[in-house]
């Protein structure tokens, strides 16, 4: 098709850095301990941040930090020591959502790019053309347009600004994450990085005279979570949001395990590739998305309301990771190390960078002083075994949770 396609990948510490550049990812998104709306992320101290800088920039691989929480006159004051910090430090663009964010960016991290957030709501082209006008060489849609808004706003939008929209991960109730109901029920702010996620939470009917008596909500026993909104998962329509002129596709889950950022980051990997080349994608990529942990999938807000999953709140969990591949030798003798405790003999699959899943049954192990191992139990323990193939480094082991 000619044209390029960044995907961008949660990075919400340094270990889930190293699996989204491991696993194919143009670009990641992360955040300093400040001004970013993931709070319980890990996210990165100053010198954690110049390090995920240079480690990502020797891959090739462009780093944009998110400020973009509403912030408060105090928070105002130490912006802009933050932002000279971020240009000093080599980013390349900023995640912004407010306006005087924007002007501050500008004045004092000049070589910064400017990215305005999903928080912005950006839904029409005549915003799209204001915030380029005011600087911005990027907008992240709102997540609730269909397909053809976005190609809408492609059309009539500066040429020069580019169009970022999330494909993948959690979505939530609240249009473009800004949500009071957090903050009003638990006091902690969703629009600072705070969420509570009380969307998630089952609820039930009580009337004023009657306390203690509570009543479904729904004509049967399914109905009570009317606010949980299922996950998002665009990786078979990975063409259509090409034609549709986005310029980036955005893998949601800073929050997420390393587990996560890695497979998903693949799979996403082998869908864009095989889309820019006219290919189409290989099913053994769309079922690694079924392998992490979420919940039931949908098309999001692409091809018209994605209807929300009323039965319960619970994540799909279906596989867990066993091991991760230290370093590994041309005949397959690899040294790991353990997340999870298995045995001998156990159906276990090898998924790695580039490595379509490979199932086999565990063999027998040993320690790193080479004694012979059944189980390695202790976690983070390294330990060795032979692979069925050479692997290369954050290839993970990992088993479907009923064989386990």
């Amino acid at each position: 098709m000619g044209k390029k396609l960044e995907l961008l990948a949660p990075a919400g510490d340094m270990e889930r850095l190293r699996m989204s550049l491991a696993y194919g990812a143009d670009a990641v998104y992360l955040a300093g301990l400040d001004f970013g709306m993931r709070s319980f992320a890990g996210n990165f101290t100053p010198e954690e941040l110049r390090q995920a800088v240079a480690l990502c920039h020797s891959h090739g691989v462009a780093v944009h930090v998110t400020c973009n929480t509403m912030p408060r006159n105090d928070e105002v004051a130490r912006l802009p020591q933050w932002l000279e910090f971020l240009q000093d430090a080599g980013a390349d663009a900023a995640i912004v959502a407010d306006v005087g964010v924007l002007a501050l960016l500008k004045r004092h991290a000049p070589r910064v790019k400017a990215h305005i957030s999903t928080q912005a709501s950006v839904s029409n082209y005549q915003a799209a053309a204001a915030w380029y006008d005011l600087g911005a060489s990027r907008v992240i849609l709102a997540r609730e347009l269909s397909l053809d808004e976005v190609a809408g706003i492609r059309a009539k939008a500066p040429r020069g600004l580019e169009l970022e929209g999330f494909v993948h991960g959690a979505m939530c109730v609240s249009y473009s994450g800004r949500c009071l109901l957090s903050n009003y029920m638990t006091g902690r702010d969703a629009n600072r990085g705070a969420c509570a996620q009380p969307c998630r939470y089952k609820y039930a009917l009580v009337e004023e005279q009657r306390p203690g008596e509570y009543f479904p909500i729904g004509e049967d026993a399914g109905g009570a979570y009317i606010m949980n909104s299922r996950d998002m998962c665009m990786i078979d329509h990975i063409p259509e949001l090409l034609e549709a002129g986005l310029d980036s596709l955005k893998i949601e889950g800073r929050a997420k395990s390393a587990y996560y950022a890695a497979v998903v980051t693949g799979a996403y990997r082998h869908a864009v590739d095989a889309a820019l080349a006219g290919e189409p994608l290989d099913p053994v990529w769309r079922d690694e998305v079924e392998k992490v942990s979420h919940r039931p999938y949908s098309t999001g807000f692409w091809f018209g309301q994605p209807g929300q999953y009323t039965a319960d709140s619970r994540y799909v969990r279906d596989w867990q990771v066993l091991a991760v591949v230290e370093s590994c030798a041309a005949d397959g003798t690899a040294l790991l190390s353990l997340r999870n405790k298995f045995s001998a003999g156990d159906p276990v699959e090898l998924v790695g960078p580039g490595l379509a899943p490979i199932p086999f049954s565990a063999p027998e192990m040993a320690d790193a002083e080479g004694t012979p191992l059944t189980q390695p139990r202790t976690p983070r323990m390294t330990f060795r075994m032979r692979l069925p193939r050479q692997a290369p480094p954050l290839s993970i082991l990992r088993a479907c949770r009923e064989n386990s």
